[in-house]
């Protein structure tokens, strides 16, 4: 038989899973879940994370995208922190504090609210103080640290008194929810707090030696 010559049709391009890599989503995830935990988010890298799961950096990025994504996925947060990140990084640092108070009231309280809590009490129940301190320091709150930040004063204490009243604010009105802290508006607790977690941010913080009569 004479072999067809002319337009002989060619293999198609295989698309879909790559061969080989059934299960890789799930093992990036467990390997970045170790790295996060024991050396932070800036420590970690996409190239280790992929080392340590036995795949191509490029699959990393294929499934998760950016560090941050994957972060997010690793924690189960129902929403990309990027957006309100953004949103706080668009306002003068005179404004920070009511804006921060406000965008995260506005993720709270939006139909992903129910996700941030059930990722909270995850991390928390299950003993993952690690991840939590990570997503709250190294994420959330490393990009107004460095904002606000002098040559006198690296701003980490600031924000972690920050981090403390916003953790607390969303234990309370989440979490155990602590009327009338669950059923206030949030123009009342923006109106209330803000202006506190502004003083975190730029204002005078007390001391010992400040608090003596």
């Amino acid at each position: 038989m004479t072999p067809k010559k002319g337009n002989a049709e060619q293999p198609r391009a295989r698309t879909g899973r790559r061969p080989g890599q059934s299960g890789a989503r799930e093992k990036i995830l467990r390997a970045a879940r170790i790295r996060f935990s024991e050396q932070g988010f800036d420590k970690t890298s996409i190239r280790a994370v992929a080392t340590d799961a036995g795949v191509d950096p490029a699959l990393v990025h294929h499934y998760f995208g950016t560090k941050q994504q994957l972060f997010a996925a690793v924690v189960e947060f129902p929403v990309d922190p990027e957006t309100t990140l953004r949103a706080i990084d668009a306002v003068p640092v005179p404004q920070l504090g009511e804006t921060l108070v406000r965008a995260l009231l506005l993720v709270w309280d939006s139909p992903a609210g129910a996700g941030i809590v059930a990722m909270a009490r995850r991390i928390i129940g299950g003993g993952e103080i690690a991840l939590a301190r990570a997503f709250l320091l190294e994420i959330v709150m490393e990009r107004v640290r460095v904002r606000i930040a002098t040559p006198e004063d690296d701003g980490r204490l600031r924000v972690g008194l920050v981090a403390a009243q916003m953790s607390g604010l969303l234990l309370t009105r989440k979490v155990i929810q602590l009327d009338p802290i669950e059923h206030a508006d949030a123009d009342t607790l923006v109106a209330t707090i803000g202006p506190t977690v502004q003083r975190y941010l730029t204002g005078e913080i007390g001391s010992p030696a400040a608090a003596s009569p």
